[in-house]
Order: structure tokens, then C-alpha cells, then sequence
């Protein structure tokens, strides 16, 4: 599921960078675009994670967390690090101000006393004030002397540490202690409003203190931590990582023993659930809907098991599950259960999956990301500004909303901002700068840039009527256009008596290369194919046939109807190169993909869709470039200021002749939209800093270079005794509170004994 969504930053998801161009972009006015406060219909969706009390939740047990596959690095400070970094560091160090449920970084009280802006000028100063009784796992107390070793590993001045990037720690001038090792002093040399983003997750200096312990150490193994769970083991061959309770926490004590992350892959989820491997885990829609089946039938008649999750599913609860989870009815499926064997088998082993996966409970919310179209503005066509507003003003974003979301039962409205998600503090709808969705505005649009319908034609310099007449006119005999004009005739009828044999193969061949990774939309209209450009029909072909059929010999035949309506300019057809994953977990792209290319196909633009691998996609062609229109989502983040700047960035020309594009990979980009972005970093003060922010989407809307569709939707697979675990939305897990309402033995402990 990685693939579908790109890191934001380091300390919360790693970084990339890739070597690549850019293209140009107009800005209109945008006026209106810009008004103070939120917006009145920015709500967040709750999380759902089934909150309880601590005095309700059991002393003990092991937990299974289902995650993608073991981390290459438990550094999230190294360009490889990814979620699974980010979920069990979360786990294991100090994060000073984690996001609170509306996406708002809050102090945590576990490490800091506080923490505040003391001095503004002449220059930025913070004060931190940590908790007494905060301590690393060795009984050290956590203080300046780690402050200082991480920032002189991030500040990027010294290249021997292998970071992924310093945002923020370039701008510190020096760490200071106070009256003790508690107390920190942070002196910036230019203002920074992102300071809370800082030192979180904190390193202990026995990482950051070298450089090899910084690029290799930490890769593997944490020997000091400072959370509530400390790291057991990392197995990679088991695929494994074992947190157990840090007996130095002086924070709530965990209730869980121990937390066990294990490498399960998506696609194989349902399984692990229903085997009891896994009690925690991130599933797409068809998991979700075979908990759904499993619990509706549960008890026969709906009602509760007779002892333990799912024990009263009787048979007919069980073939009628069946039935409705392979799309039949209740009487086809009996029928074929009487007929063959192999349906009973196919009942029982179903029936036994609903017994297990109905002691799981969907927690469902939005994701706090969101998924966007992309639009390459390197070269081709979406280098034009006039193309890429086009095809954004063609989309029906509500639509595309609603497919994804309105089966979940989620809210759908799509995203207004680039910057920020509904929920917010400062979220503002910006849309507005690109406008509506209007297919009119969008044909003239193009037509403003030479595309028109009947453009991919060839042009009239170029047909062989315009060819003759130069000859004729540097003395040439027209013999010689009349004998070739009767050689393309004979050419043309030998073709059209071909046509129809190879009709059949090519509607064949055609849905199998659709099926199998590259087609194009747009080519293969009715009577396209099947008239081609002979203009010989099967009509003509029968006795009797329409008086005034057979235009004169030489007559050029007239281009199909889907033909004259494609858009074109110069000759070429206006055709872009569609990029979809084409694994199992990234169905909802697409079906995504499908509603896009008919959207721009209704108005004269052909797709060419490639189908890639998922392990491919990101790293081969998103950040190489190598696509015109691509689907991934992008993190929410609490700091915008800085982990927004190198996503819109406008990309820079490198030593080498080509451009750094950090990770704008839709190459798009604006000398205005980079200084919004530097003045709202550097101004302290919160309001001002976010009406610049929304003046720097506006802008990112107008350009056209990413269209956010739909905020993902986040659904967790989870045994029904657990709590306060599931769907988070914005909120960071409290890891101290995860457990069960009741002793269990389900799943087996991490050292495999009771």
C-alpha cells in the first residue's frame, strides 16, 4: 500500500529527491482567494479507535500489528526510512509535540514542562523546559547534551552523517543549557514559525554523536530509548520487530506486555486475520466488506455467538455469506452445493474465515492524506499552463469523491486545499483560483492552445492534393498524379477487402492489451476501426447500395466521426501517457483512473494507460518523471511552511544541466509560490503565517500541476476487545493506553509461550 502514498517528511516520512525539469506556468489574478479565517465547513472526521478509560483496559497480553514489512532503518532521520519506521519509533522516543485530532501539534507533557518562544529579537529564541523525571532506557536523563548532538547530525554542515534532509536545523545558530541540562536554549539565526516540528522524534547523542553510529548503528537496533515500550528484537527472517514495556517509563505504564509489529503484505491480510496471526491491521474495502459479511451472520439469524466470536454461524448463515461474497443467490449457491463437492468444501472452509474474522470490528475514518492527481509539466503538452487547467476544470472531483468514499459511509467532499485538510487550524478552500468544473471553459481553454477538434488530421500543406499541385506548378505532367492517385486506389480496395477477416482479431487483440498493462482511449471509437480511412463501409459493398456512395476515383475519404472529434494541433493527436499501479491493494486508483480517462475522453482527449507494477511505480516513474498523468496521495502535515516548500517548489538547475525538483515531482512550480513560502516559515506569528499559506495554495491551485481528488480513507481491521486502537485520523497513538478490555490469549506472545 506504500506506493499510493508519497512521504511527506523525515521525521514523520522519509524524503526523496530526484534529478529532473520543470515547465512554465501563468498565474491569473486571484482575487477573493485570500480571506481571513476558516472555513466554516472544514469539520474533521472523528477517529474511531474505540476509546476506553485506562481502569478499563486488562494489565498484560501481546499485541500483533500487522504492518507492510520490517523496516530497512529505525532511523527516521535516512532517506529509506517509511511508516513502519515512523509506527514503532512512535513507540520507543520522545516526540515533543505530537498532532492532536485536529491535526494541531500539541505539547506532550510526558517530555516536555514547556516550551516557548522567550526572545524575538534581535533574534528567535526557544526555551525548553523538560520533564525532571524524564529518562533514557540506561536511567540517563534526557537533556542539551541531546539537543546539541542532533542538531550538529541534521544541520547538514557536517556530510559524513547520511541524512535525508535538516529543514529547520539549518536555521539554529547554537544550543545552549540553561541553568542545568534540563533546561535548553535554541537560538536561531533566521526566525522559523515551524520550531515545535524539531527534535521529534529525539535521538539519544549515543545515536547522533557520530556519524557511525548515526548511518549504521541506529539501522537495526535502538540500545537506549525513552518511550513506553522499549525494542526487544529485530528479526528480519521471521519478519518481526518486538517492543516489550520499558520498566524506566515514568510516564501511565503500558498495559500491554509486550507489541509485536509483524510484516504481513496487504494482500494477504484476510488471511492472517482470520488465522489469528494478526489482531491489528490496515485492510483495503474487500476486507472490510468480508468483516461486514462475518458479522451479519455471526449468529445465524443475527443474533450473538453461542460461545466466543463467531461460534454461532450455522451453515445456511455460512452458504448464504458465501453467496453474497462470490455474487450469487441463496438458490444458485444450494444448487450448486447438491451438485458438486467442491462447493461444500468451498462453504466449510468459508464458514470457518466468518468464524474468525467476526471477532473483528472495522474502525473506519479518514486517513489524514490525500490523494491527488498529477499532471508532468516537464515537456509536451501539460507544459502549457492553458492544457493542465483544462483537464482540471474537466474533472468531477465530487464524483471521484463518492466512488471511493460513499461506499465506505465516509464523507466525500473533496479537499480544497493543498496545504492543509478539513479539520485543520487554517484550512481554507482555495479552489476557487482554478474554478469550477466547466467543460466548455476547458474546450476553449484548449482551443486557446491550438487544440482543436480535427487537429490530429494531417494538414492541408501536407496532403498528397497539395503535394501535386506543386509539381504541376514547377512543370511537372500530370500523369504521373493521376497514375499514383490510381495506385492508391487499387491500395485503398485492396485494404477495405481485408478489413473485415482481421475486424475480429483486432477487437480481440485490443481488449487483450487493455487487460494485460498498455492501451490507448480515445482510438477505438464505433466505426473507427471498422471504416479506418478507406470510407468503404459494408453498405457500399452490397448490390443496390445508396445511389452516391462511391465518391470519384482520387477522392481522399473522409475521417471518422471519433477521428474528426479527437483533439489535435498541427497534425498530432493531444494523447497523454496515464501511469496506474496494477497491484491488488491499488484497485481504488484504478477505478479512480477509469472515471478520469472517460472524463477527458468526452472532450477530445485520448489516454495512453500503462499498468506498472507496484513495487515500480513511485521510484521508476513518479520521481523519474516518467508519465503525463499519475495518481498518488501525499501526507497531512502539521507544518506546511516547511514540509510543503519542497513539494511545490519551483525545481532549480543543477551542476550538471538538469534541474533538482526535491519533491515536486509534477515539475510545476513558481519563483511567487516559493517566496509565499519563505515568509510564512519565518513569521512567528500564527494568523499571518497561515493567510500566507492559503495565498501559496491559491497559487499551486491556478498553476494546475496537482489536483487533490479525495482524502483516502483509512480502514482498520480490530479484534473486538481491544481499545483505544484503529482508525487514528490526524491523532498520534498513545501507545501506554493500547490494550485489551479483557484478559485474552488470542494471538500468540512474542517469545511463543502462554
Amino acid at each position: 500500500m506504500s506506493h499510493v502514498g508519497v512521504p511527506r517528511g523525515t521525521a514523520r516520512k522519509r524524503r526523496s529527491v530526484a534529478l529532473l525539469a520543470t515547465g512554465v506556468l501563468t498565474i491569473p489574478v486571484l482575487a477573493g482567494c485570500t480571506s481571513d479565517g476558516e472555513d466554516p465547513t472544514s469539520v474533521a472526521v472523528p477517529q474511531d479507535i474505540a476509546p476506553a478509560s485506562r481502569d478499563r483496559v486488562a494489565d498484560g497480553s501481546t499485541l500483533n500489528w500487522a504492518i507492510d514489512a520490517v523496516p530497512s532503518t529505525l532511523n527516521a532521520f535516512q532517506a529509506d526510512a517509511d511508516g513502519a519506521t515512523a509506527r514503532i519509533t512512535g513507540a520507543l522516543l520522545p516526540s515533543l509535540f505530537p498532532m492532536d485530532a485536529k491535526g494541531e501539534p500539541r505539547l506532550n507533557p510526558d517530555y516536555l514542562e514547556s516550551a516557548k518562544v522567550i526572545e524575538r529579537e534581535p533574534k528567535q529564541v526557544v526555551l525548553y523546559k523538560l520533564n525532571q523525571q524524564a529518562v533514557w532506557s540506561d536511567g540517563r536523563e534526557i537533556g542539551a547534551p541531546d539537543f546539541v548532538a542532533q542538531w550538529r547530525a541534521l544541520s547538514g554542515k557536517d556530510s559524513a552523517f547520511w541524512t535525508a534532509r535538516n529543514a529547520g536545523y539549518e536555521r539554529i545558530e547554537k544550543i545552549e543549557r540553561g541553568k542545568d541540562d534540563l533546561q535548553v536554549r535554541v537560538t536561531f539565526s533566521k526566525p522559523y514559525a515551524d520550531w515545535r516540528s524539531l527534535f521529534s522524534p529525539l535521538y539519544p547523542k549515543e545515536v547522533t554523536g557520530s556519524p557511525g553510529t548515526f548511518n549504521d548503528g541506529a539501522r537495526t537496533t535502538l540500545r537506549n530509548t525513552a518511550g513506553p515500550f522499549r525494542l526487544r528484537s529485530v528479526n528480519k527472517p521471521k519478519g518481526t520487530v518486538v517492543l516489550d514495556r520499558n520498566p524506566r517509563w515514568w510516564g501511565d505504564e503500558a498495559r500491554l506486555d509486550s507489541l509485536v509489529f509483524r510484516a504481513v503484505e496487504p494482500g494477504k491480510r484476510t488471511d492472517a486475520l482470520a488465522e489469528g496471526t494478526v489482531d491489528v491491521a490496515d485492510i483495503d474495502p474487500a476486507t472490510a466488506n468480508s468483516i461486514a459479511l462475518a458479522a451479519r451472520y455471526r449468529g445465524g439469524n443475527g443474533g450473538p455467538p453461542a460461545h466466543g466470536p463467531g461460534a454461532g454461524i450455522t451453515p445456511a448463515a455460512a452458504l448464504r455469506s458465501w453467496a453474497l461474497a462470490h455474487g450469487s443467490d441463496e438458490e444458485a449457491a444450494e444448487t450448486a452445493r447438491a451438485a458438486r463437492e467442491e462447493t461444500r468444501e468451498a462453504v466449510a472452509v468459508y464458514a470457518a474465515e466468518q468464524k474468525s474474522l467476526s471477532g473483528f470490528a472495522v474502525r473506519k475514518s479518514l486517513e489524514p492524506s490525500y490523494t491527488q492527481l498529477a499532471l508532468n509539466g516537464e515537456s509536451g503538452p501539460l507544459s502549457d499552463d492553458r492544457v493542465r487547467r483544462a483537464i482540471a476544470r474537466t474533472l468531477d472531483r465530487q464524483e471521484l469523491a463518492d466512488a471511493i468514499l460513499k461506499p465506505l459511509g465516509l464523507p466525500a467532499k473533496p479537499p480544497g486545499s493543498h496545504l492543509a485538510l478539513a479539520g485543520q487550524p487554517g484550512y481554507k478552500d482555495g479552489s476557487g483560483a482554478l474554478g469550477e468544473r466547466d467543460t466548455k471553459e476547458a474546450q476553449a481553454l484548449l482551443a486557446d492552445a491550438g487544440w482543436t477538434p480535427g487537429g490530429a488530421l494531417r494538414s492541408t500543406r501536407d496532403t498528397k492534393a497539395g503535394s501535386e499541385a506543386e509539381k504541376k506548378d514547377e512543370g511537372e505532367k500530370p500523369a504521373a498524379g493521376e497514375k499514383a492517385a490510381d495506385e492508391d486506389k487499387d491500395e485503398k480496395a485492396e485494404k477495405a477487402g481485408k478489413k473485415d477477416e482481421k475486424a475480429e482479431d483486432t477487437e480481440k487483440d485490443d481488449k487483450a492489451s487493455r487487460e494485460e498493462g498498455e492501451y490507448t482511449v480515445g482510438d477505438d471509437k464505433p466505426g473507427s476501426r471498422s471504416s479506418g480511412g478507406s470510407g468503404v463501409t459494408a453498405q457500399d459493398k452490397q448490390p443496390g447500395g445508396v445511389a452516391g456512395a462511391y465518391a470519384p476515383a482520387g477522392t481522399a475519404a473522409p475521417a471518422p466521426a471519433a477521428v474528426r472529434s479527437r483533439l489535435g494541433k498541427d497534425g498530432k493527436p493531444l494523447s497523454l501517457r496515464f501511469v496506474l499501479p496494477s497491484g491488488p491493494g491499488s484497485q481504488s486508483l484504478r477505478t479512480v483512473g477509469e472515471k478520469i480517462v472517460a472524463m477527458l475522453d468526452s472532450i477530445g482527449i485520448s489516454t495512453q494507460v500503462t499498468k506498472v507494477a507496484d513495487d515500480s511505480y513511485f521510484k521508476d516513474h513518479i520521481a523519474s518523471g516518467d508519465y503525463d498523468l499519475a495518481l498518488y496521495s501525499w501526507p497531512a502535515t502539521a507544518y506546511p511552511a516547511t514540509d510543503g516548500r519542497p513539494i511545490f517548489a519551483k525545481p532549480e538547475p543543477a551542476t550538471d544541466g538538469s534541474l533538482l525538483v526535491a519533491q515536486n515531482y509534477t515539475r510545476v512550480g513558481s519563483d511567487h509560490i516559493d517566496q509565499l513560502f519563505d515568509r510564512a516559515v519565518a513569521e512567528l506569528d500564527a494568523d499571518a503565517s497561515r493567510d500566507l499559506l492559503k495565498q501559496a495554495d491559491a497559487r499551486i491551485w491556478a498553476a494546475a500541476g496537482s489536483i487533490p481528488l479525495y482524502q483516502r480513507p483509512q480502514l482498520v481491521a480490530v479484534d473486538k476487545k481491544l481499545a483505544n486502537i484503529g482508525a487514528f485520523g490526524f491523532a498520534a497513538p498513545r501507545y501506554q493506553d493500547i490494550g485489551f478490555t479483557a484478559r485474552q490469549a488470542a494471538g500468540p506472545p512474542a517469545n511463543g509461550k502462554k
